[in-house]
């Protein structure tokens, strides 16, 4: 997959994605990612990419200009469209369905707004879909998009060990993983399961799929719901 940021600061995407299974990621070539700072694209002598916005209201909005510029940039250097994504709180509450779908894609380019948001022609112009983490508010598009990379790029062939590794997790099939033991067999006088030490793995497994049933209908009942 290959990946193009557009941000005001593409050093919190740089650093951060040359960490751990991401990292590894990267320097395997298994995905290209590269940052573009959004400002150098501006036309403004002072390299500004926000105004006023009309209408009145607090805080400032980034201007479409410099955005479309640094797009039709990615547009060129790549010779292709890729699928434009902006982290938007106005967008689909991410998922491992959207990750699912996400994930098949060969190109893909994301955009980070900042301040009090982006002016709607250029989201309405380019954009291809928006997408938020979540109902809560953030100063910009930077961590939504490190989070939404995680997710996609630890699901692409060949970043685990095998396939296995995430689709056994939490939400891939809309339930809750089963709890997790390792060694010494007794901690703090707590014991795991005898189950998981039987040798078993019939038993292994339906205990696994009971306990992950269990903890979803307890601690999220909506995904349950979801599923009926």
């Amino acid at each position: 997959m290959k990946i193009d940021v557009m941000t005001l600061f593409p050093e919190m995407i740089d650093f951060n994605m040359e960490i751990g299974v991401i990292g590894r990621a990267l320097k395997s070539g298994i995905v290209s990612l590269q940052t573009h700072q959004i400002r150098e694209f501006s036309s403004d002598k002072h390299k500004r990419v926000d105004d006023y916005p009309f209408g009145g209201g607090e805080g400032m909005v980034m201007m479409a200009e410099p955005i479309f510029r640094t797009f039709e940039h990615i547009v060129e250097l790549r010779k292709y469209r890729p699928f434009l994504v902006m982290m938007s709180p106005k967008g689909k509450v991410l998922n491992q369905e959207i990750i699912k779908k996400i994930r098949k894609l060969e190109n893909l380019c994301i955009l980070c707004g900042r301040y009090e948001g982006v002016d709607q022609r250029v989201i309405d112009e380019i954009v291809d879909e928006e997408i938020s983490i979540g109902d809560y508010v953030l100063s910009g598009g930077e961590i939504p998009v490190l989070v939404f990379l995680d997710a996609v790029i630890r699901t692409l062939p060949g970043v685990l060990s095998s396939d296995d590794c995430f689709k056994n997790e939490s939400h891939y099939n809309k339930m809750l993983e089963h709890p997790q033991y390792t060694r010494p067999r007794v901690w703090h006088e707590k014991k795991v399961p005898e189950v998981l030490i039987s040798g078993n793995h019939k038993e292994i497994e339906d205990w696994k799929k009971e306990q992950s049933t269990a903890i979803t209908k307890k601690c999220r009942p909506d995904l349950v719901q979801k599923k009926t």
